[in-house]
């Protein structure tokens, strides 16, 4: 039997996938603080930034760690109150994956192929997550085009395969940045450019975003699903 569904109300129940990369600095942790009912799983060596914050929070240091979480999250009443998944950051996480894997295999070859097979299912699972906004984080990385010579900046992994995979993994993919205001070089601003350039990877699947929004999840989310 064929189910006709409807893709607003599927938009709606599924939730916001996105993937938000940026220096280290600009504010990716202190961003979960603008989302709506979030938890975050930290992979990160600290969280000073949110000290003034009340957030749940839990900690990750292995692929086990992730794995049991993701069976918490999809089966806990518990979990039911949180309406935002907040990892920060993958960037963290496929790093210790890597070096767990490197310490267990001497070719080098081995280890990068475990990183690939351990977080692209655990990439894809988390973001599947339906009934959920998911948000990860990464760090920023400059990468080549051997063909063009151009240097765009995107998110950043261990791995070249699993940072080539990443952007496609996800409907929103924002980059985290500061501007200068005209006039007041000392003033900054932050923004999250959400449409790509010849400098920087971004998309907004949604079409509903300007290229700039203001670091506001709960305001993004909500102009996406209006």
């Amino acid at each position: 039997m064929v189910q006709i569904l409807n893709t607003r109300h599927e938009a709606q129940m599924h939730g916001i996938k996105s993937l938000i990369y940026g220096n280290s600095g600009y504010g990716k942790t202190v961003l979960a603080t603008t989302a709506p009912s979030p938890i975050i799983i930290s992979a990160e060596s600290g969280v000073l930034s949110l000290a003034g914050f009340d957030l749940p929070m839990v900690k990750v240091k292995t692929v086990k760690d992730l794995t049991d979480i993701y069976q918490w999250i999809t089966s806990a009443a518990e979990a039911k109150q949180f309406a935002t998944i907040y990892i920060d950051s993958i960037t963290e996480i496929g790093e210790t994956v890597l070096a767990n894997a490197k310490e267990l295999s001497k070719d080098p070859r081995q280890a990068y192929g475990k990183l690939m097979d351990d977080m692209i299912p655990l990439i894809k699972a988390y973001r599947d997550i339906s009934g959920k906004h998911v948000v990860m984080t990464a760090k920023q990385e400059a990468s080549k085009d051997e063909l063009t010579g151009i240097v765009l900046q995107g998110p950043m992994m261990p791995g070249s395969k699993v940072g080539q995979q990443l952007p496609y993994l996800f409907d929103e993919v924002f980059r985290l940045g500061i501007g200068s205001i005209p006039g007041k070089p000392d003033e900054t601003y932050r923004f999250l450019q959400t449409a790509p350039d010849l400098q920087y990877q971004a998309k907004d699947r949604s079409g509903k975003l300007d290229k700039m929004e203001p670091p506001n999840l709960s305001h993004i989310f909500s102009k996406i699903l209006s």
